[in-house]
């Protein structure tokens, strides 16, 4: 079968791979009908995540029909079955999974050991996402494995569209849980940093959730316009200042909750101290992250309010005013999404016709331009906010 494998840094490519086979009576076999480019999979193109190896497959924003079950999955899926798949492994019976902490499932990640000697304990296995996370074949590809497939899927009706459901595999989901987080009430203002399509859906999630007032802040006007047409305010900060104009927004008082929706590769050019030192530290390897969304975000909250960060962040960063967070009593909720806790009911909004995820989509390739796609999409080429790919 054909796939995007990843041989070193900036360097994906399209190859003949051998085609997965079932290797537990858990598994299910799926043709790939839509897969998508993740935010996070630019960190593995730029080689910032530890324990990739070349010829591993990338991609975990993946959906397609099941063309073969496994006996112990027989009961929960069935060949034809038209599914999307999580990006996070889980086996539904652990303790963690019991309390519907799908993405630090205690059995999923078969590389545990290796990611406990960094982590300090294991969490859930990543489809495409490096050797700490199980080293577990991507979806951007023709066919994919899943382990746990009894439980790591999504049922979706053939009345919705691929381009419809497709991102209730990560980034929908990720949105969402980004604005649960924030425990919003009626009368919050929102902040969220960063309009690329986790940005997006955080913001359609958090005016979903009530907000009264929801706040983008990007540099992009395509990214910001996106945003505002979801019922955003928009900031572009490289016209205003940021901490100027929120508090103006929100009378001096600082938004109730900020989302950090950038991540480990914040950046804002050369415009400010802190971006410079974070550059430097990276490139001698004295610092993993930029942190100058973080620093922002514990500046500008509102005292008591809450800080959270679906943005993916590698391992140390610096200058993190702490002491700042902790006088002001901010809550800091993280993590990677347990997503099929927040699926049920996210479906059913789209065939409520309340969300139609499709919006973020700029840009539909084939499997075989997936190579080129990669650059265009980190550069925000041609308008480019989100690539489909079809194999």
């Amino acid at each position: 079968m054909r796939a995007l494998v990843w041989h070193g840094k900036e360097d994906i490519r399209c190859d003949e791979v051998s085609d997965p086979e079932i290797q537990d009576d858990r598994d299910a076999i799926i043709k790939v009908t839509s897969c998508a480019i993740c935010g996070s999979d630019l960190h593995l193109f730029h080689n910032l995540i530890p324990a990739m190896l070349p010829g591993d497959i990338v991609g975990h924003e993946m959906m397609g029909e099941v063309v073969e079950v496994g006996r112990g999955a027989a009961g929960a899926l069935q060949k034809g079955d038209r599914i999307v798949v999580p990006f996070t492994i889980y086996c539904g019976e652990c303790d963690q999974c019991r309390r519907g902490n799908f993405s630090v499932c205690e059995r999923s990640n078969r590389n545990a050991r290796i990611q406990e000697n960094v982590f300090g304990h294991a969490t859930a296995g990543l489809f495409g996402y490096t050797h700490l996370t199980g080293g577990y074949p991507g979806g951007q590809a023709e066919y994919v494995r899943v382990p746990f497939a009894d439980r790591t899927h999504i049922k979706v009706p053939d009345s919705l569209s691929d381009e419809q459901v497709l991102f209730l595999g990560d980034i929908l989901p990720t949105g969402w849980q980004a604005a649960v987080q924030c425990d919003i009430k009626p009368t919050d203002t929102v902040a969220v940093w960063g309009c690329g399509p986790v940005g997006q859906m955080a913001i359609r999630s958090a005016v979903l959730l009530g907000a009264k007032q929801v706040i983008a802040i990007d540099r992009l006007p395509e990214r910001l316009g996106m945003a505002a047409a979801g019922g955003a305010v928009a900031i572009n900060f490289d016209d205003e200042s940021v901490i100027e104009r929120l508090d103006e927004l929100t009378g001096g008082k600082g938004p109730d909750a900020c989302i950090d929706a950038v991540g480990m590769e914040s950046h804002v050019g050369f415009a400010q101290p802190d971006t410079v030192y974070d550059r430097a530290k990276q490139m001698m390897m004295l610092e993993n992250d930029r942190g100058h969304v973080l620093r922002e975000m514990i500046y500008v909250c509102r005292p008591a309010g809450v800080i959270s960060i679906p943005g993916v962040y590698s391992g140390l960063v610096d200058k993190i005013p702490f002491g700042l967070a902790m006088n002001k009593g901010l809550t800091f909720r993280m993590g990677q999404t347990h997503v099929n806790r927040w699926t049920e009911g996210l479906l059913k909004l789209i065939e409520d016709g309340l969300l139609d995820p499709s919006f973020v989509i700029t840009h539909t390739a084939s499997l075989e331009d997936g190579p080129e796609m990669y650059p265009l999409f980190r550069d925000k080429r041609d308008q480019c906010v989100k690539v489909v790919l079809k194999p």
